[in-house]
């Protein structure tokens, strides 16, 4: 059964009240893949009613007043993605479709849509307390670079005028306040949550303070250096073991406080999240519309873990899931896969079994357990930690145990792996062909970003040379079984640090090595990651060296032209790129012969 979303949804549950309105910017799919599911099917477990309200209309107050006065408080996330980012590209244009909105419809959701909600439900009702959290709120609690004013905005806490903002996956952390509120402590004495930030008067007793507002959004050397160093106290206090409250000041009267984040979900925390009883699917309301694009894709996909020890520069999942990796157990996984095979629609084809990295399957060692991730070194940059515990055989136990299961036909692994962790296990050949013979449809889709030393560097991704020995171990795996089946690189034209050179290069490899590219995406600056920083600052919070950075929109159409050098439409920009860095003995080579594809 279906949480409410209408008034005559709660007259049917029998209900005259609800605990909770949860508000979000995405449409109703009641399915663990969306935490609009999970934090709503939790708090009912621990006897809360919760109604939601998906895409509200926000031109007037009235949607959410639609089940009455929230006894304890509204929830706010504005859906999976930012709402900028999901509303637009990274040349700044309206997108056109909205994966998941109702048929795939754009404008379900304004910008901002966290400031834009929080200010109708305090105009609804002013003394209800309104708590924020979501990608959104997580990646925007501090002062943050926004792309898309080319400025340094407000903590989002401070500008949707929330009573408290949840950072990072929390389950944990709304079951606290849900409880501290039920016991009739005013949300604005609720100071001491992990994976919470509050608003404060007064400058905390402890803690980090980081650098004023007023200082590190001065679009100056200074402020911008300022905000840098801001940004690595933040990213170095990422762990719920030894991390620091932090703290920003923005006046005498005005600081955003940041408490620890919460532990991470045990084995056994995260099978009971995700045996919840959902419904598994879209509300029955969007079934005449096409029902929901984005749930199409994953219902047949398993989550296996949370967290990623990657770390990549430019993905935000560290600073919102963390870096310690945590995994459902193999029961709970096949118990969801006997689920699905049940489902009228299944083919007998299981999409996904992964997460951030589909062949993680617990933190990277041992001492992460007593002592936390080391605040300033990496588990696979430059290379595989020495202390690293690399072993895939649990994983590759569930997917044998699946793919013996009656009526599945495949299970596929289109979450991506962390090739270089693979290469690192003693047993890679093993894996290699199980991967090859069971777990790949025609191709394989792996993310090495980029080839240049400089680039990756910076990505903090593995060496080019990384990338070549696991094409090399594929394709002779793929010959040694007779199979015809290929890699597709994801890469990123204009990552902080790719200077003209770096793109040329990129473009000789992949004409070298055959390869082209199913995906190049240009470098997108989202809140909360550390190339956003490099990006806005020039400087490296690590080193606080000079980074360069493509900015202009030429350069930038000139490095993704570069990577897609065979398509004809980017020939004239191909010739403009290599004319401009002085290489026109490139032109015949990049543009005489268009590359074949590999063979293996």
């Amino acid at each position: 059964m279906f949480l409410p979303v209408s008034e005559k949804d709660m007259k049917e549950r029998g209900w005259d009240y609800v605990d909770f309105v949860l508000v979000t910017g995405d449409a109703y799919v009641d399915h663990h893949s969306f935490g609009t599911a999970i934090i709503p099917r939790l708090l009912e477990q621990y006897g809360y009613r919760v109604a939601i309200l998906p895409q509200p209309d926000t031109k007037s107050k009235d949607d959410f007043m639609r089940f009455g006065k929230p006894r304890l408080g509204f929830l706010i996330n504005s859906g999976v993605v930012d709402s900028m980012v999901n509303n637009y590209s990274v040349f700044k244009h309206r997108r056109r479709a909205d994966e998941y909105s109702p048929g795939g419809k754009a404008g379900g959701r304004p910008d901002r849509a966290l400031i834009v909600y929080a200010n109708r439900a305090r105009e609804a009702f002013r003394d209800v307390p309104i708590i924020i959290g979501g990608l959104e709120a997580s990646l925007r609690r501090f002062g943050h670079y926004d792309y898309w004013q080319d400025k340094v905005r407000r903590s989002v806490l401070l500008d949707s005028k929330a009573d408290l903002l949840i950072y990072g996956m929390g389950e944990k952390t709304i079951i606290e306040i849900a409880e501290a509120l039920e016991s009739g402590i005013e949300v604005k004495d609720i100071t001491w949550i992990r994976g919470t930030s509050y608003r404060s008067s007064v400058e905390p007793d402890e803690g980090i303070r980081l650098g004023d507002y007023p200082v590190i959004s001065e679009n100056s050397p200074s402020g911008k250096a300022e905000y840098a160093k801001s940004f690595r106290i933040q990213h170095e206090n990422m762990d719920y073991i030894y991390g620091k409250v932090l703290y920003e000041k923005y006046d005498e009267k005005s600081f955003v406080v940041q408490n620890p984040m919460q532990e991470p979900l045990s084995e056994i925390e995260l099978d009971d999240i995700y045996r919840l009883p959902y419904e598994n699917r879209w509300h029955p309301m969007y079934d005449s519309i096409g029902g929901i694009p984005a749930f199409k894709e994953i219902k047949f996909s398993i989550v296996s873990n949370r967290g990623c020890f990657g770390d990549c520069s430019f993905c935000a999942i560290t600073y919102h899931q963390g870096r310690q990796v945590r995994a459902r157990s193999k029961d709970a996984i096949i118990e969801e896969v006997e689920n699905l095979i049940k489902d009228k629609e299944f083919k007998g084809y299981i999409h996904d079994v992964g997460g951030p990295s589909a062949n993680f399957r617990g933190p990277s060692c041992d001492k992460q357990l007593k002592r936390g991730v080391c605040p300033n070194r990496d588990c696979l940059y430059p290379n595989v930690c020495r202390n690293a515990k690399v072993d895939h055989e649990e994983y590759f136990d569930i997917l044998r145990t699946i793919r013996k299961m009656d009526k599945v036909k495949k299970v596929f692994i289109r979450s991506g792996i962390r090739y270089d962790y693979l290469l690192a296990d003693k047993k890679c050949d093993r894996y290699m062909e199980e991967l090859c013979k069971y777990h790949i449809s025609g191709t394989l889709k792996v993310a090495p970003e980029h080839i240049s030393d400089r680039v990756l560097s910076y990505m903090k991704k593995p060496s080019k040379e990384q990338f070549i020995k696991f094409d090399r171990k594929y394709r002779e795996t793929n010959r040694r079984l007779g199979l015809k089946q290929y890699l597709i690189p994801y890469l990123i034209s204009s990552h902080p640090g790719s200077e003209l050179d770096d793109a040329i290069e990129l473009a000789l490899f992949l004409k070298e090595y055959g390869f082209i590219p199913d995906q190049v995406q240009d470098f997108y600056p989202t809140p909360g990651t550390l190339a956003t920083c490099m990006y806005y600052t020039e400087l490296d919070p690590r080193t606080m060296e000079k980074v360069y950075v493509a900015k202009s929109m030429e350069e930038k159409k000139m490095q993704r032209a570069l990577i897609h050098y065979n398509k004809a439409e980017n020939r004239p920009m191909v010739i403009k790129a290599l004319q401009k860095a002085k290489r026109e003995e490139l032109i015949p080579v990049l543009l005489g012969n268009r590359p074949q594809s590999r063979k293996n």
